[in-house]
Parts: C-alpha cells; structure tokens; sequence
C-alpha cells in the first residue's frame, strides 16, 4: 500500500466523487409528481423547474463518472505524476460539484458550461498522464 501513498488525495476524490453521485442521485427523486413527468417517467425538459434540474444535475454526473474513473484509475496504477494527478483530481472535484450546484439552483447555462470545460480538461489532462505514464 506504501506505492499508493502519494496518490492519497485522489483516491480521497474518488471517495467524494461516490458521495456526490449518491447525494446527487437522492435529490433527482426529490419532489417529483406525476404533473412534472413525461409518459417515459422522466422529468419534462424544462429547466425553470428543479425538478428537471435536479436530474439533469445527476445524469450530467453520471455520464462523466465512467470516464473520470477509468482516468483517474488508470493515472494512479500506472504511477503519473501524483502531483498531477491529485491536482487533476482535486479540480474535476470541484468543477462538478459547482457544476451540480449551478444546476440545481440556477438557469446559468454560461458557468454551467464552464464547470463543465474546466472539469472536461482536468479528465482529459488525468486520461494524457495516464497513457503517457503506460508507454
């Protein structure tokens, strides 16, 4: 376990990343009624209502959880750089989580988007240490 030491912070975010999605996933079903659901039992796209933010929050998360893992997973047991690869962690962290908030609570469509850029490049940089890391 001592090889994994440096890469503390990013299995931490790991960790967090598993909290979000449950935290997330809770309070998609938050509030729902049979008014704001369409006939697939999602909710209508409408983004004045939280309710379709709130799941639209979650399902954002969930399409970069496969990704975010197989990057940061990858980064770590090929031995990147642990400097970059916390920090690389630690800002995709942060970014979805804003990212989740900006959603949930506001129609913001600009900072949304740039949540998610920002989060987009720290799980890109995460998947370009991991391969040159490999090779």
């Amino acid at each position: 376990m001592d090889g994994l030491s440096a890469y503390h912070p990013a299995l931490a975010v790991l960790g967090l990343w598993a909290v979000l999605l449950v935290v997330l996933s809770g309070l998609s079903l938050r509030g729902r009624t049979d008014d704001d659901l369409c006939a697939c039992g999602s909710p209508r796209r409408d983004y004045a209502n939280p309710v379709y933010r709130r799941h639209r929050a979650y399902h954002n998360a969930l399409e970069t959880n496969a990704p975010f893992l197989a990057a940061a997973v990858a980064a770590v047991l090929t031995g990147a750089a642990p400097f970059w690869v916390n920090g690389l962690c630690v800002v995709f962290l942060l970014a979805r989580v804003v990212m989740a908030v900006v959603h949930i609570r506001s129609e913001n469509q600009p900072l949304r988007s740039a949540c998610y850029a920002v989060g987009w490049f720290a799980l890109v940089g995460l998947a370009v240490l991991a391969v040159f890391a490999a090779l």
